[in-house]
């Protein structure tokens, strides 16, 4: 799936099962020894992924560790992202010269049944935007789709910068005719390539249960 939202000179990998615990490097079994065997699984998996994704580019395997807000530690000169939801783990890989960030996320294609967790990851115009698309087309779960874009959003955003980007300090508004859409910053931006962002970019797609979404911030 996540090969339709990033083609080259993106690397992708993904899985929809998990492999078993052995596979893990042990600098990686360690940060979740004492995590239930489901989080263990899904923890080794999505770094599969990523050394799978990788490969691509020539790197040798090793182990993939969180750095500082946890986001991945790649090799140098790679930027990236990885994602794990029930059922799915994805990660996706370029040469900083072609992607200077970007983000990934999975979510299973359901509804946010609980108005104060909408509340918490949206804004009031996000809440209309999402009844507004719900009346044309109510097969797709707009709220689950809008956070699972803020997602990638931040992890497109924190190796930019180091910062916390809050779900409020985002304004998404999504475009069902091409399956994309657009993140207006409301606090100042990162400057990449001596310009100061004021939008990231994404797609998103819908399928095997899932919403998939993915922001690139090109060199």
């Amino acid at each position: 799936m996540i090969e339709k939202l990033l083609p080259p000179p993106i690397a992708t990998a993904e899985s929809f099962h998990d492999d078993p615990v052995s596979e893990m490097y042990p600098e990686e079994f360690a940060l979740v020894a004492e995590s239930v065997p489901h989080r263990q699984r899904e923890f080794g998996t999505v770094r599969n992924c990523a050394r799978r994704a990788l490969g691509t580019f020539g790197i040798a395997p090793g182990p993939v560790l969180p750095g500082p807000g946890r986001a991945p530690i790649w090799p140098k000169g790679i930027v990236g992202a990885m994602t794990h939801c029930t059922g799915y783990r994805c990660a996706a890989v370029a040469r900083a010269t072609d992607i200077r960030s970007l983000g990934v996320d999975a979510e299973p294609h359901a509804r946010i049944d609980d108005p104060g967790v909408l509340e918490l990851v949206s804004l009031p115009e996000e809440r209309a935007q999402i009844a507004q698309l719900s009346r044309h087309q109510p097969e797709i779960c707009w709220d689950r789709l809008i956070f699972s874009a803020k997602e990638s959003v931040y992890k497109a955003w924190y190796p930019l910068t180091g910062r916390w980007l809050g779900f409020e300090d985002a304004h998404l508004t999504l475009d069902p005719t091409n399956a994309s859409f657009t993140a207006r910053l409301l606090v100042p931006g990162p400057v990449v390539d001596g310009r100061r962002l004021g939008e990231f970019n994404g797609r998103w797609l819908i399928g095997a249960g899932l919403v998939v979404t993915a922001v690139t911030i090109p060199a």
